[in-house]
């Protein structure tokens, strides 16, 4: 379907293509275990967060990095782990953007305004009951600001380290879409800002699982394609009890899918001024026109939320702050995080 032209009519299929898988996608069965944990907050520009509808004095925000971990049953009857974002701040700190933007708020001392820590990710599945030697799989929906050797570990000396990475999950491989990959190949001066320099080098190749398209890992859990944020985007789907949950970073809130119900001001308007039913995290447009089907193909196969049914779910793996010093820019609805099944370690 990625193929159709024009445009309007790929949208159309992107649509009806996810409301077909999404009935399967329900029959096949849950996931054991789902649960998020916050990592940290870090500073965004608004006009990036909702692509410049919003009106509003604060140039910059926060927005909540997020752990997702899941116990799922795979295709081959044996339990699995899988860790979705387990990014490490230090070094999101070495990508361009924000070196550039740390080294500002140090010098105008506002760093602590925007910056907070959480948890560590290689320090959380203990306090779940896991070991990071239980984790088959890592994954995030693309890697702006991943310093890939940290997780993964390398085979050589990052600058001003003594000895290679050892990796944070020893027996987990990152599953990793090929075209992101190439981004780190041979990168474009547009995407330059967002990645780290140097963040793959050095990984041992037989750490990764190099996918294409649409993934189906297991019972329950799927990473479904989501091009244009970048062009190896890919999205986390889960089925829970509550239904099917979806996370990626395409969006900064709930009102990045359903902007008709956004009381961020100027997000409502605008979106209903051009026509538009998403609005897109826009720090980077590879292509803003797939970015803008991949939306649609995340809230088609979300599931209206129990507690709140007007709102579909889908939880951003990165998200915009509720703090009040940044009004007027808050959420207009914040799901919190995920919590179902139990985690246990896998057995055979």
């Amino acid at each position: 379907m990625h193929r159709i032209w024009p445009r309007g009519e790929r949208l159309e299929a992107v649509r009806a293509a996810a409301e077909r898988y999404r009935g399967r996608f329900l029959a096949q069965g849950r996931v054991l275990g789902v649960k998020s944990v916050d990592i940290a907050a870090a500073p965004y520009p608004t006009r990036f967060a909702f692509q410049g509808y919003s009106l509003h004095v604060n140039p910059m925000i926060s927005i909540i990095n997020r752990m997702f971990v899941v116990r799922f049953e795979g295709f081959d009857g044996r339990e699995k782990i899988l860790v979705w974002e387990p990014t490490v701040p230090a070094g999101s700190a070495q990508a361009p953007f924000y070196a550039k933007l740390q080294e500002f708020g140090r010098r105008t001392r506002t760093e602590k305004l925007f910056v907070k820590y959480y948890n560590d990710p290689d320090t959380v599945l203990a306090r779940l009951g896991l070991a990071n030697e239980d984790v088959d799989y890592l994954s995030f929906d693309h890697l702006h600001v991943q310093d890939v050797r940290m997780i993964m570990g390398s085979e050589q000396v990052i600058a001003g380290e003594s000895a290679p990475r050892e990796p944070l999950f020893a027996n987990a491989k990152l599953l990793v879409n090929r075209r992101e990959l190439g981004t780190f190949e041979s990168m474009h001066p547009m995407q330059w800002a967002w990645y780290v320099d140097h963040g793959m080098d050095g990984v041992p190749p037989e750490r990764l699982e190099v996918v294409e398209g649409d993934v189906e890992l297991g019972v329950g859990v799927s990473l479904l394609w989501t091009p244009g944020h970048t062009d190896g985007n890919h999205s986390l789907v889960l089925n829970t009890s509550d239904g099917v949950w979806v996370s990626s970073e395409n969006g900064m809130a709930a009102d990045s899918w359903q902007p008709e119900l956004s009381r961020i001001p100027g997000v409502r308007r605008h979106a209903r001024f051009y026509g538009r039913e998403v609005v897109l995290n826009a720090n980077t447009l590879e292509d803003s026109l797939d970015q803008y089907d991949s939306m649609v193909k995340e809230k088609t196969m979300a599931s209206p939320s129990p507690r709140a049914p007007q709102w579909r779910q889908i939880i951003p793996s990165s998200e915009c702050a509720p703090w009040k010093r940044q009004w007027p820019v808050l959420p207009t609805h914040t799901h919190g995080g995920l919590d179902y099944g139990c985690l246990t370690p896998p057995r055979g």
